[in-house]
């Protein structure tokens, strides 16, 4: 995308420069800055107006793609290909590809939930959570997020196979191991502190859980075929 020329407005347009937006969108995003802006109009997240004199000039709907565009990254951990993608679908009135990836509501409410509504929401047992916590499958307290009753469906899944939470463990010491992988990859953006290497260490990280994932279930697969031949 590139972005279009304006006139230096000389009256309320309804656009906004850069600053604005940074105020308007800080209070969601703490870590969003003038830099990660003009990083995200590089990678055609976004396209500005510009007035003569160069300065960025940004609509309600700029605005408005920006904020999905960060929240699939925030909150969904797309990169930022898929985002481009995701909204080019949109533009041309697709419906996207990652559809199935986003929930309807893009800023979904984040729910709460006690131990007795955990247990009812995954059909646990309060022993295979108990079990689920003493292995560090889950954080001990008193509220839990829709990330553990994930956890505990298939947990409940699992163990009507005989598959226990302590059997599971291995499970959260591999995927530490590949965060500990991913982290060391990203050892040169992350020891920037500019946003731009920020951005695309948000960007790649994503992307390289996914490969060792796809990695992971060739093994598995192959694995399983030796097993059933």
């Amino acid at each position: 995308m590139s972005g279009a020329t304006a006139r230096e407005p000389s009256g309320p347009t309804g656009l906004l420069s850069i600053g604005q937006v940074l105020a308007r969108l800080g209070p969601e995003f703490p870590s969003l800055t003038s830099s990660k802006l003009r990083f995200l109009e590089v990678q055609g997240i976004v396209a500005p107006l510009r007035t003569e004199s160069g300065y960025r000039k940004f609509s309600q709907a700029d605005l408005d793609r920006l904020r999905l565009a960060l929240t699939l990254q925030r909150d969904h951990y797309l990169p930022l290909s898929v985002i481009r993608e995701h909204l080019e679908d949109l533009d041309a009135g697709r419906e996207p590809a990652s559809s199935a990836t986003v929930p309807p509501s893009i800023v979904p409410a984040r729910r709460s939930y006690q131990r007795d509504e955990l247990l009812s929401a995954a059909g646990a047992a309060p022993q295979l959570l108990n079990d689920a916590i003493s292995t560090g499958l889950l954080p001990r307290g008193e509220a839990y997020s829709d990330q553990s009753v994930a956890i505990m469906r298939s947990l409940v899944a699992l163990d009507r196979h005989g598959i226990e939470p302590r059997h599971v463990r291995a499970l959260k010491q591999s995927a530490e191991r590949d965060v500990a992988l991913i982290e060391s990859a990203l050892a040169p953006q992350l020891r920037r502190t500019d946003a731009a290497s920020r951005a695309r260490a948000n960007e790649i990280a994503p992307e390289l859980a996914k490969r060792l994932d796809e990695v992971r279930a060739v093994f598995v697969r192959s694995a399983i075929d030796r097993l059933l031949s």
